[in-house]
């Protein structure tokens, strides 16, 4: 005889696991939206770094022509589809259905953010080693990189680090201070905070830490400091699709996400690459 019959609950509601589920990197980057073909062009015009002159002794002002490129991104479809039997979303805990679709758009959002990382890694202007600790000094050895390159120095700059690059910042005095920063980076008491990424505004630019970058937790991590009009990336208009559906005849539901897209490094000068060693903190 059985003395105690223990009964167990399983929770309705599903709890998402931990992935990276949105784009963190498509606002830091010029974006185009493609009507229709399989490439975006983006044009980089400047003055090919003239000097005004002075009138000639003919009396003529000596013409030049700018210097404009061309840079094409070209688009290639890249999809996610899940698939699973209506007796296993019937039969399976938590809502199968929302599950699939919640899934499948974090895979096509961690492409996007993976295309345009593999297009700043192609950058040649390099700093640091694997025997260099992240820090302020590092940070601002790219940003006279990038200065003495005529990058602006404006509300487009982007570091894009590792979570250890964040950790040694976070315990410099000239980023964690209120004296340094509008935004204090360990204190905020916007309760809305817990629903966006984790970034930060210091020195004019974006602070933002991503889980997925080259060399993640090793000796040799990788992060990029860069300008907005460095990168292009384009993507069909309509965007990312996710449409859910239902197979009557194998009785089987589906969701698909999709999404037409392409980078491009327009302007080299405006990436710089920076390798730390992050391994204290793997």
């Amino acid at each position: 005889m059985v003395d105690v019959v223990y009964q167990r609950q399983y929770r309705d509601e599903f709890i998402a696991g931990f992935e990276q589920h949105v784009s963190l990197l498509r606002d830091t980057v010029t974006t185009e939206a493609v009507i229709k073909g399989n490439q975006a062009i983006f044009l980089v015009a400047d003055s090919g770094s003239a000097e005004a002159v002075t009138r000639g002794v003919s009396g003529l002002i000596t013409a030049r022509s700018d210097n404009q490129a061309q840079n094409t991104a070209t688009l290639q479809e890249w999809h996610d589809l899940v698939r699973k039997t209506n007796f296993n979303v019937f039969a399976s805990q938590g809502n199968q259905r929302a599950i699939m679709q919640m899934t499948t758009q974090a895979v096509v959002n961690r492409k996007i953010d993976d295309q345009i990382i593999t297009t700043l890694n192609t950058g040649t202007v390099t700093i640091g080693s694997s025997t260099t600790l992240p820090s302020v000094d590092l940070f601002q050895h790219g940003r006279v990189k990038l200065s003495n390159a005529s990058v602006p120095w404006d509300s487009n700059i982007t570091l894009l680090c590792q979570p250890a690059f964040l950790a040694y910042l976070e315990q410099a005095p000239e980023f964690s201070s209120a004296d340094y920063v509008n935004m204090r980076a360990f204190a905020n008491d916007d309760p809305s905070w817990r629903d966006q990424p984790q970034a930060y505004r210091w020195r004019s630019s974006l602070i933002l830490e991503h889980p997925n970058l080259p060399g993640k937790a090793t000796s040799s991590e990788i992060s990029f400091l860069y300008h907005k009009n460095s990168v292009g990336h384009a993507a069909n208009t309509d965007g990312m699709e996710c449409p859910i559906g239902l197979n009557e005849e194998q009785a089987y539901s589906w969701c698909r996400c999709s999404i037409d897209m392409g980078s491009v490094l327009m302007q080299n000068s405006g990436v710089v690459v920076i390798t730390a060693d992050g391994s204290r903190y793997a």
